[in-house]
């Protein structure tokens, strides 16, 4: 009787918990959209785009970046960061006639819509994180959730 309850007990919390724990392992699918299906007035005042731009998936600095993305995606989703990926040189985006990337580029844009960060390089996600870390608005929203 005593194997039974407890197999019922650990069954029951291995069900309330597998949401949580499927919530928390894929991050990435919700963080990262293509450039195609994106408004960036969308995410004004809501989500930190941080549009990553190259002239094909293939891109040695773009698989890099978003390999770098990937690994340390939760840190991003912590800050409201939404990924836009755009490799798409033939069919321009509205995103990409608005920044004018050459090549590959990152760009950061603030919550208030303006383009803070534009890098022709990969950048860790550590350097990133600290980038917005420093934003007016981003220390606002650190002071509002202490209190």
């Amino acid at each position: 009787m005593k194997h039974r309850l407890a197999f019922v007990m650990t069954s029951f919390l291995a069900f309330l918990t597998a949401p949580v724990l499927a919530a928390e392992e894929t991050p990435t699918e919700t963080l990262i959209r293509p450039a195609s299906e994106v408004v960036l007035d969308d995410f004004l005042w809501l989500n930190r785009p941080l549009v990553v731009f190259a002239d094909t998936d293939r891109d040695p600095r773009f698989v890099e970046q978003m390999a770098l993305i990937e690994a340390r995606a939760a840190d991003l989703a912590e800050r409201d960061v939404v990924v836009i990926v755009d490799t798409d040189t033939d069919t321009p985006s509205a995103v990409r006639e608005r920044l004018r990337p050459r090549g590959f580029m990152l760009v950061l844009i603030g919550k208030d819509g303006i383009p803070y960060l534009r890098k022709p390089f990969p950048w860790d996600v550590r350097e990133i994180s600290a980038s917005i870390d420093k934003m007016p608005m981003r220390q606002q929203e650190i002071r509002d959730r202490r209190n």
